[in-house]
């Protein structure tokens, strides 16, 4: 049972003296009798959610049940689960009286009726969408019911929530017990909170309170059911108000509607193991599920295989919805790359898609990978870097490029590779702004010094037009001591004429 916390403050909500968090503006929708809060941390301001649920009277059954949900939600992980990070239950004031709350932390979410509506997408994107979300839930549920031998007993949109990155979670595990197929006795735990589902939402066998056929049928059968009226949901644009409406099938996709009928069968046995909702529905065939789907075992993949997708993924990604590449795309990508699963080409992915955020989401969602990547041992990531440097380089801080990026870069001017030696050199155009004068005069010149006297006649033709290009970055001292002698004593003794060009040009 959970502590009761007295020691409180009147306020807004965020009155709870030892509550690590603060409680913000609730969302319009909730499951149940739960309120969904948006929050923050007291600690570092990082954004959560916070669920609560009031009762005069703190055994009230609905506060029964939404400790039952507490405890689920606590001991259940899974990646398509909301993950908990905290729950107390307090004392708080209200009015003249006093009402017994439970609060449940989680990561940040927002109700999936929210975010349709705020993502607005239609057609084939919109389904495409639905289809990684149906992908995941039904994932949650065959996790539940296959491996657990646990029923959710409420599968439905209200149910349902999406992360920051978009991707959906099952919660609200009020309902929710462990199946018990053996038990004969009348009135045992199983299910003991299903009067919380609303009755539209009910197979026959459950509104019948039929438990003998029950626990005759798969632990899936209440769960499929469920997963029916989630599609009917989604498709059809609305909640679902009584169980005839699920036989309007006009709004399911033709794809989905043999997969959305087996889960809706009127014999419990018949109905489709969620599993298989997973492996086999032709609807879950489609580009933003495949992709996705890849690059989360990007690990798995040799490197024919990555080369090949992120060679096609640039077009890939102009085609799915703009949003859902930058929230979920965009970060398994920058992610990918940083623990290195990834291959060079998918770093020109990542700027493409970087292209398309904010300049101040690009500072923040992309930049930091990008000075990651920059100690990489990896040559072909460290060309594709140099290569690409015009489109990030200007949005690198100077203290950064100053202290992070250029000393990785540097090993380049001594590579034993000519093509790494020439774009390092021509990376200093850009990055030689942002560079301390004891940088340029301590590191850069002895390193430019010695390409005068490179193999390469074009390297040592562009080092004395790259000193002319970055002159102004020096102090007056450091001008004379350097450009006199780079210009005439190396440059016009060049056996290579353009070199020779270049020094007196400059």
């Amino acid at each position: 049972m959970f502590k009761f916390l007295k020691d409180v403050v009147a306020g807004s909500g965020s009155g709870l003296k030892d509550f690590p968090y603060t409680i913000g503006e609730p969302h319009a929708s909730a499951w149940g009798s739960w309120t969904h809060h948006r929050g923050a941390s007291k600690d570092d301001g990082s954004p959560v959610s916070i669920f609560s649920l009031s009762g005069s009277n703190p055994q009230d059954r609905h506060m029964v049940a939404g400790r039952n949900g507490v405890k689920r939600l606590r001991t259940v992980r899974h990646p398509n689960i909301l993950s908990f990070l905290h729950s107390t239950e307090a004392e708080v004031p209200d009015g003249p009286a006093i009402k017994h709350t439970i609060y449940i932390v989680t990561e940040p979410v927002t109700p999936l009726s929210e975010k349709i509506k705020e993502l607005n997408l239609g057609g084939t994107q919109r389904d495409e969408y639905f289809a990684w979300g149906l992908h995941q839930i039904s994932k949650a549920v065959s996790f539940l019911n296959n491996d657990c031998k646990l029923v959710h007993g409420n599968v439905c949109l209200a149910s349902v929530v999406v992360t920051q990155t978009l991707d959906w979670k099952l919660h609200a595990f009020d309902v929710l017990s462990e199946f018990d197929a053996n038990n004969e006795i009348a009135g045992s735990p199983m299910l003991q909170f299903e009067w919380l589902v609303g009755a539209q939402y009910k197979p026959l066998e459950l509104t019948k309170s039929d438990w003998a056929s029950i626990r005759k049928s798969p632990p899936w059968a209440i769960d499929s059911w469920g997963l029916g009226c989630l599609i009917h949901e989604l498709f059809s644009g609305g909640k679902l108000s009584r169980t005839e409406d699920l036989r309007n099938i006009a709004s399911i996709p033709k794809s989905l509607l043999p997969d959305y009928q087996k889960l809706l069968s009127s014999t419990p046995s018949r109905r489709m193991n969620p599993s298989k909702l997973i492996d086999n529905s032709e609807f879950f065939q489609n580009k933003l599920v495949e992709t996705i789907q890849f690059m989360e075992v990007l690990n798995l993949k040799d490197s024919v295989e990555k080369d090949s997708f992120f060679r096609k993924l640039p077009n890939i990604a102009e085609q799915l919805p703009r949003e859902i590449v930058l929230k979920k795309l965009l970060p398994v990508l920058a992610s990918a790359l940083e623990f290195g699963s990834a291959a060079a080409p998918a770093l020109t992915v990542l700027l493409k898609m970087g292209s398309w955020l904010p300049a101040d989401q690009f500072s923040t969602k992309v930049l930091p990978t990008i000075v990651k990547l920059f100690a990489s041992n990896d040559r072909a990531i460290r060309v594709s870097l140099l290569q690409h440097i015009d489109q990030f380089g200007e949005s690198l801080a100077s203290q950064t490029v100053d202290e992070q990026v250029f000393p990785h870069v540097a090993t380049g001017f001594s590579d034993t590779s000519s093509l790494l030696r020439e774009l390092t050199l021509k990376s200093m155009l850009v990055l030689a702004p942002k560079l301390s004068q004891r940088t340029i005069s301590g590191s850069l010149l002895k390193y430019l010094s010695k390409l005068q006297v490179d193999e390469e006649p074009a390297i040592r033709t562009n080092t004395t037009i790259l000193l002319g290009n970055i002159s102004t970055y020096m102090n007056d001292g450091t001008r004379k001591r350097v450009l006199i002698n780079a210009f005439t004593v190396r440059a016009l003794r060049d056996t290579f004429p353009p070199a020779r060009a270049a020094g007196t040009l400059t």
